[in-house]
């Protein structure tokens, strides 16, 4: 600043005021609005899924986890399959039927496991969740259970 007769002037580049044009923020604002549905249209929450698991009979009766544990001889035979479905929790008792809607494989199936992000053999916990499971069906068996 230069003090002039009694004046204050301003030394250097001037200030301008400058006010966004409302075709700007409109253009700034669409930008944004089409940035954020492309993003949601990849993100589409079918892709990646929590899905739950259980010991079950071909019927969907949910029974002790031993029946399903292929480690060291073990395992309750041919009756017996993994059940799982994304609306499964955990919680389930011995001697209930599961919610309609799962779908199961053999519970000796090592293929269908590791598909699933499970260890391909051992026991598995009755109500065991797993995080990120990609799509619904993986190479299991269809099979509905409930009544």
């Amino acid at each position: 600043m230069k003090v002039r007769a009694g004046r204050v002037e301003r030394v250097g580049k001037p200030t301008v005021n400058r006010r966004m044009s409302s075709r700007s923020v409109s253009l700034t604002s669409t930008f944004l609005l089409l940035a954020a549905g492309g993003a949601a249209a990849c993100d589409n929450g079918d892709d990646y899924q929590d899905e739950g698991f259980y010991c079950a009979d071909a019927n969907g009766v949910v029974v002790d986890e031993d029946n399903c544990d292929d480690d060291d001889g073990g395992g309750g035979g041919g009756g017996f399959f993994i059940w799982h479905s994304s609306g499964y929790r955990s919680g389930y008792p011995v001697g209930q039927r599961l919610p309609a809607g799962g779908s199961k494989f053999a519970y000796n199936d090592k293929a269908a496991r590791s598909s699933f992000g499970l260890p391909s053999a051992g026991r598995i916990s009755n109500g065991t969740v797993k995080t990120s499971v990609v799509g619904k069906g993986g190479s299991g068996t269809s099979g509905k259970s409930g009544g």
